[in-house]
């Protein structure tokens, strides 16, 4: 089994890696994908399941339209969206191999708050019409977390939800973390160095080093301009700011200031960034991208880390993520929100433990210790906004990474409960999990609020 980090941590724009840039890059496929048939003039998007259900507050809508466009998730980092967003809305039309086709943004992406897929809870139908209004050509794409998108033959590939590569020709094939372990043991090479032998498959060393520093600079600069914005979210909740102020308050007494509320600070900082549908990494989704860069960030501070320690935390945090996600799944619409922020927590604990000296049954310890503290954990944002309780469950996630790291180091690495096994009751607990908490906003804290 192999996944690259590069893969795993993506640039991207928020509020949701699942709900936006998933349906964006749905949206460009299908653009370039699909063999036009002579008789289309227009094109339609039905969003399904939990994208309809929580669509409107992830701006899922407004990313297919993003994505019809030719836009894509990495692109949009880069750029102003609300300018080309405003730009394609004016707009009713799209070009499709070269072929002017009817599309009006406001009219064409059809939100069935009845319908679900049976493939996946994140399903879209991308439609060709004729003039006649009948449907000519239909294409099936799932959001299956983290920004990755299958279509229905690729979705058939899926074990728990990913693709599988042959992992012949990879010198360490680790599909989980009991062989991981033993992979380390025999060849004496850490997690991150297996890592890296494997990604050189697909990459030379000088390119996984330019993507891991892209990486890294994309986090500390995501987590600095939360540090310094302020004002209210969009979305009706009236959510404010407050990373920015949290963290003057720290700067101003930093001999009062204790561990947890520099990593709330910054956990917290990344979130509203990606409430307010600014770039972030996802790491490994959007509604998880606080705890990640907040313990690095905090590490990198503390510890002074090197370029190449940096490094070491991603690939290991991405060898963690990979696991759970070959295992199990990283979509809270699948298994809610443990398989989010636990599963980012796991990765942060799992690189800060290896980056500070921990060995390999260290680090594993680390990551099931993170994780198995977010089982049942679930997914009911108020109003479909990635705001609460999401916001301030980065900031509790990074903690618990970090007191996860400092007790697997204090200790031999040997444990009760493996994190394979933790993986399976992930996805158990996920199965067995009602649909009203997993990003459907039916449930939980999202029918308990009341506006004042």
């Amino acid at each position: 089994m192999f996944i690259s980090v590069l893969e795993l941590f993506k640039p991207g724009i928020g509020p949701s890696s699942s709900h936006t840039m998933g349906p964006m890059v749905a949206a460009s496929r299908f653009l370039t994908e699909v063999r036009l048939p002579a008789d289309a003039v227009q094109v339609r998007c039905v969003l399904k399941g939990s994208l309809a259900l929580t669509g409107h507050g992830h701006a899922s809508d407004r990313a297919v339209v993003l994505g019809l466009h030719g836009h894509t998730p990495e692109k949009m980092a880069l750029t102003d969206v609300e300018a080309e967003l405003a730009i394609a809305m004016q707009q009713d039309r799209i070009t499709m191999a070269g072929t002017e086709l009817r599309f009006d943004p406001h009219q064409d992406v059809i939100f069935d708050m009845q319908g679900t897929l049976p493939e996946h809870p994140n399903g879209m139908v991308f439609e060709l019409l004729n003039d006649a209004g009948d449907v000519v050509l239909a294409r099936r794409y799932f959001s299956i977390g983290g920004g990755f998108i299958n279509d229905e033959e690729e979705m058939g590939g899926l074990v728990a939800p990913l693709t599988l590569l042959s992992d012949s020709t990879y010198p360490f094939p680790f599909e989980g973390a009991s062989c991981m372990m033993r992979m380390s043991q025999e060849s004496g090479l850490s997690i991150a160095q297996m890592k890296r032998k494997n990604e050189y498959l697909q990459r030379s060393e000088q390119e996984l080093q330019q993507g891991l520093a892209h990486i890294w600079q994309a986090m500390k600069a995501c987590v600095e301009r939360g540090l310094q914005a302020s004002g209210e979210l969009p979305g009706g909740l009236k959510v404010k700011r407050r990373a920015a102020k949290l963290h003057q308050q720290l700067l101003a007494q930093p001999e009062q200031a204790q561990l947890h509320e520099w990593l709330c600070a910054y956990a917290m900082a990344v979130n509203e960034e990606n409430a307010a549908g600014h770039a972030v990494v996802t790491a490994p989704t959007n509604g998880a991208a606080g705890v990640i860069p907040a313990v690095l960030y905090y590490a990198w501070q503390k510890h002074q880390l090197s370029d190449e320690q940096i490094e070491d935390f991603l690939l290991t945090a991405g060898s963690v993520g990979g696991i759970i996600k070959h295992k199990s799944s990283i979509s809270g619409a699948e298994v809610g929100c443990q398989g989010e922020v636990g599963s980012a927590s796991a990765m942060a604990a799992a690189g800060l433990c290896a980056v500070l000296g921990g060995n390999a049954e260290q680090v594993e310890h680390a990551a099931e210790m993170a994780l198995e503290h977010h089982l049942g954990m679930t997914c009911d944002p108020v109003k479909g906004l990635v705001q609460v309780p999401c916001i301030e469950r980065n900031g509790f996630g990074a903690l618990k990474a970090y007191t996860a790291a400092s007790l697997a180091l204090r200790d031999s690495g040997q444990h009760i409960m493996s994190l394979d096994n933790c993986i399976a009751a992930m996805k158990q607990t996920g199965l067995e999990m009602s649909e009203k908490y997993k990003e459907t906003s039916l449930g939980g804290l999202a029918v308990n609020y009341t506006e004042c």
